[in-house]
């Protein structure tokens, strides 16, 4: 019976808790936060049960590893320029350790400590939520099929199920993320070498089966992790692009344009503001719902060769807001998708011992199959091989 520590009881590790307390194999559950009073309903039933909530700071290494110290994995849900540290006090209190990632340079510095975490017995996996994570598994899977890749092409959006202007966008996570998205460049390959691009370019339509439809795709930084590095000069293009409904790139680059995204202080009746502080003070309590019904709506689409001839392998998901547990569609897909890593890591269905990536370590049948049971249905296609097509998953 595991005994496993969440860190963070925001969106995500809510889901994360919630998932783990369904499983009979986790005898234990302790949900940590600097403010873990923020419980919501769906896990209050389990309070004073096989859930705790415990106030700590991240901040504060020593109460940190200290609780490390009494579970059997921890799985991390705090922003991302925690995980570098979270992942060092891991190594040090022998656990292993998993998390919601989504900064490349920090994973690059997890990285690097492959081999103090192989000393130590354990399996310290960033980068596993939806995107990254879920979608590099995925696409690591379908690349696997084939003998020769030229192309991968990862789409991924959390979206509104009914959207309203201006950006017909609601905020299934961190405002303050997502404005980092918009504004941080991107990594590509093109030709098989690493290209930066600006984020909200590479405009393109995407069209889902309904009640989804239409929708615009554009390069943001974060979803596809360490990929093009790893892939670069064997894979000739690799891109990663957010969805949105149609239009809104075009107002946020407005916006960006008007310098209220930046975060170089300007003065104001002579006192110095932050012009994206302000924005997302505005912005959040509009674009924030008491209920966000949302959608996730996810396409990889990887093609090459198999046998000579070629190969085109689609993963693509529509998964929508949990109206009896109250969970969103991104909660389930990126909280589900780090619970059942840290249970495959104690469980031993993850055998390897180091620091390692989702797409290197995850054993993509046994994935699919517990997302399955969580009712997260993939639906995998195949085309191209002597003209047929095929279903899976």
């Amino acid at each position: 019976m595991a005994k496993v520590l969440v860190l963070g009881a925001g969106e995500q590790g809510r889901a994360t808790a919630f998932d783990l307390l369904r499983e009979p194999g986790v005898e234990f559950v302790r949900l940590a936060d600097l403010q873990p009073k923020r419980i919501p309903s769906f896990l209050e039933r389990h309070l004073g049960g096989r859930l705790e909530a415990v106030a700590v700071d991240a901040r504060d290494h020593t109460a940190v590893r200290a609780l490390m110290e009494r579970h059997d994995a921890c799985l991390c849900a705090l922003p991302y320029y925690f995980n570098l540290d979270m992942t060092r006090l891991a190594i040090e209190a022998g656990v292993h350790f998993a998390d919601l990632g989504g900064n490349t340079e920090i994973v690059r510095r997890q990285l690097e400590l492959d081999d103090a975490a192989a000393r130590r017995g354990i399996t310290v996996i960033p980068d596993c939520g939806l995107a990254p994570g879920m979608v590099n598994i995925l696409a690591a899977a379908a690349m696997r099929r084939m003998e020769r890749v030229t192309s991968v092409a990862i789409r991924v959006g959390g979206l509104p199920q009914h959207p309203e202007p201006p950006l017909h966008y609601t905020i299934v996570y961190s405002l303050e993320g997502v404005v980092d998205y918009y504004t941080t460049s991107a990594w590509v390959l093109r030709d098989g070498r690493l290209a930066e691009v600006e984020a909200l370019d590479g405009l393109e339509s995407v069209t889902f089966p309904v009640p989804v439809g239409e929708l615009e795709a554009f390069y943001t930084a974060g979803g596809i992790s360490m990929m093009p590095w790893r892939y670069e000069g064997r894979v000739a293009q690799m891109d990663y692009k957010t969805l949105r409904y149609p239009g809104h790139a075009a107002i946020v680059k407005a916006i960006r344009g008007l310098g209220l995204l930046s975060s170089q202080p300007v003065k104001v009746n002579g006192a110095e503001v932050v012009p994206r502080r302000v924005f997302i003070a505005c912005a959040e309590p509009v674009l924030r719902k008491p209920v966000a019904r949302d959608l996730v709506a996810m396409r990889v689409e990887v093609q090459g060769e198999k046998d000579g001839r070629p190969l085109t392998v689609r993963y693509e998901l529509l998964d929508f807001y949990d109206e009896e547990n109250g969970i969103t569609a991104m909660e389930r897909s990126t909280g589900y998708s780090l619970s059942i890593t840290g249970l495959m890591q104690m469980d031993g269905r993850i055998t390897e011992r180091g620091v390692r990536t989702p797409d290197g370590c995850v054993p993509v049948d046994a994935y699919l199959a517990e997302l399955a049971r969580r009712g997260i249905e993939i639906r995998k296609t195949e085309s191209g091989l002597a003209g047929l097509s095929g279903l899976a998953g």
